[in-house]
């Protein structure tokens, strides 16, 4: 019995979970190195993603001849030009389109209040429980509202304070850019030669998995913020600026991110025009579109193959954990799982394949 798969796999789960409830139990000792861990992990993943936003410039330059510091040192000058652009040009119009957005919310809940009172006293088909809940939840909206945006600006600026004051940020950044070409040789030099070469692939797997992943969901959320723009100035929004930033934040969330990002347009769109939530759609579709076809089969490409149901998935049980923050890493560090445990399923049929080849 002892030689069936069932059996040994049995074995294996129990010892697994033995293995998490020890490690669970004598948590306590290792409570210094996740103090360690935790004081690195927000320079050290800030310093990744601009890593991996940099590597294209930096292989092109490199590719022209440029001397690799010299290179490094335009990332940098061209961060800081990204930096200094929008803490000049951008925060400061969008800080007062929200300011404004937010003096006239008392004034765009009562208009709602209005529409609802009116439809309530002349139809009998919808329960009147219906309209307590809607009456209950139009009471509360300026605080749900401003509760939210508070958060997520006050989150952005915290990041963005974050990534430009914090030493630790362009110390890890120079390093990453200046040596990554070292890192897999020094990982895999204390293996023999058929699993060093097996590991190097496995990590040439997560590189491209993360900078597929990152590039791409970044860029996609870009392009699509500015055409967000571009359609609600056309249209002539109000706060045009800000309902574009807000779609670009929300479009960094895979596939729900879209949807959530027009919510604010439409709202403020029907107030000032009912007929701009037939033009927020039609943008939002133009926008989607171009998106879909042309700019993620390029950057992305089929690098990550998640199905959509299964990244719904993810996002809802992340955010049940890990709140916003959960919903923002929870697809890319489920892609990473995803390349390991397909690495060693493949070298698992290959040492396989290669055993019964021997024996015939």
């Amino acid at each position: 019995m002892t030689k069936k798969r069932w059996f040994q796999t049995l074995i294996a789960l129990i010892l697994v979970f033995l293995l998490i409830y020890l490690l669970y139990e004598t948590r306590f000792i290792f409570d210094p190195l996740l103090k360690y861990i935790g004081a690195v992990a927000f320079p050290f993943i800030a310093a990744g993603l601009l890593y991996y936003l940099a590597k294209p410039l930096m292989k092109l330059l490199i590719k022209y001849k440029t001397p690799k510091f010299l290179a490094i040192v335009i990332v940098f000058i061209l961060f800081i030009l990204i930096g200094y652009v929008f803490t000049m040009f951008i925060i400061p119009v969008a800080q007062d389109q929200f300011t404004r957005f937010m003096d006239n919310m008392p004034g765009m809940i009562s208009g709602a209040q209005e529409v609802i009172d009116y439809v309530e006293k002349n139809q009998n088909i919808i329960p009147k429980e219906v309209y307590d809940t809607i009456d209950d939840m139009m009471a509360n909206m300026q605080t749900y509202i401003e509760g939210f945006m508070t958060f997520l600006f006050s989150f952005i600026s915290q990041v963005i304070g974050f990534v430009f004051a914090l030493v630790l940020v362009p110390f890890f950044l120079f390093f990453m850019l200046k040596d990554d070409e070292k890192f897999v040789p020094f990982v895999t030099q204390i293996f023999e030669d058929k699993k060093a070469s097996n590991l190097r692939s496995l990590l040439y797997k997560i590189d491209h998995t993360l900078s597929a992943y990152i590039q791409g969901q970044l860029l996609v959320s870009l392009s699509i913020g500015i055409m967000l723009f571009i359609g609600y100035l056309i249209i002539d929004l109000n706060y045009a600026l800000t309902l574009a930033l807000f779609g670009m934040i929300m479009c960094v969330v895979p596939f729900v991110g879209p949807f959530i990002a027009v919510v604010p347009a439409a709202i403020v769109g029907v107030f000032q025009d009912p007929m701009n939530v037939v033009w927020i759609a039609i943008i939002m579709i133009i926008a989607q579109q171009i998106e879909g076809n042309f700019i993620s089969p390029n950057i992305m490409g089929r690098a990550l193959r998640i199905h959509p149901l299964t990244i719904i998935t993810i996002i809802l049980a992340a955010g049940s954990i890990a709140g916003f923050i959960g919903i923002l890493f929870a697809v890319p560090f489920y892609a990473v799982v995803k390349a390991i445990i397909v690495h060693f399923y493949e070298t698992y049929k290959d040492t396989r394949k290669n055993k019964e080849d021997a024996l015939i």
